[in-house]
């Protein structure tokens, strides 16, 4: 009955996706593959009654979902695979030399870099006078107002790559897409310590429940 069972649902995966799977099924299935030999479907009911939701699961502690009845550490490792893959594979499946051709086609390619991420975190965009994507680097994890995020080291980072222009951005894991009194004056920080070195700062974008917001948004030219 077990394997019949999973045979249908892998079936209708195949057949359709994941759009009409309500989120234990969704999660029922994920399980398959860590759990074997088990009736997955309890599982999944007691992750999700325990943590809210399917996303809240796959966001969850791995200390938290180790104590949940039915998982052991390789399945919560595996399950803290699955946000960080898809945030591998949409940075992955992006051309590294894309031509950027508006500041919201900047936004989205942002916003796939936050897939899955539950801490603040800050990165830079760096791209060539075609506003050629040059590389994207994870400069620092935490509120741009740390004295770790660092004006000069962003600068000389930027130097470095040989950017024509740079964008920054960081996410705000548990509010929403409005800057706070600290990231405009970070930004006008950069803004002018990029200025000097005649590097064009783009924006600074914050991104937020899948939604972001430029602070510069037409005051800079693209």
């Amino acid at each position: 009955m077990a394997v019949g069972h999973r045979k249908r649902l892998k079936d209708r995966f195949m057949q359709s996706g994941l759009d009409d799977f309500n989120e234990y099924n969704a999660l029922e299935l994920l399980l398959f593959y860590t759990i074997p030999q088990k009736d997955t479907n309890p599982i999944a009911h007691r992750l999700i009654d325990r943590f809210g939701s399917f996303t809240d699961v796959l966001d969850a502690d791995y200390d938290e979902l180790t104590a949940v009845d039915g998982v052991s550490e390789h399945t919560a490792t595996f399950l803290k695979l699955i946000p960080q893959t898809a945030r591998y594979y949409e940075s992955r499946k992006i051309v590294q030399k894309r031509v950027f051709t508006t500041k919201r086609d900047i936004g989205d390619y942002l916003v796939g870099k936050y897939v899955g991420v539950t801490k603040e975190t800050v990165y830079m965009l760096l791209l060539d006078n075609k506003k050629r994507l040059i590389s994207c680097e994870m400069v620092f994890e935490g509120s741009v107002n740390s004295s770790g995020v660092s004006v000069r080291r962003m600068a000389e980072t930027a130097l470095k790559k040989r950017a024509a222009a740079v964008v920054v951005a960081h996410n705000h894991p548990e509010g929403l897409a409005i800057p706070s009194a600290d990231d405009l004056i970070f930004t006008k920080s950069l803004q002018a310590a990029l200025q000097t070195l005649e590097i064009h700062f783009l924006d600074h974008y914050i991104i937020a429940e899948n939604k972001f917001c430029m602070l510069l948004d037409e005051k800079t030219v693209f």
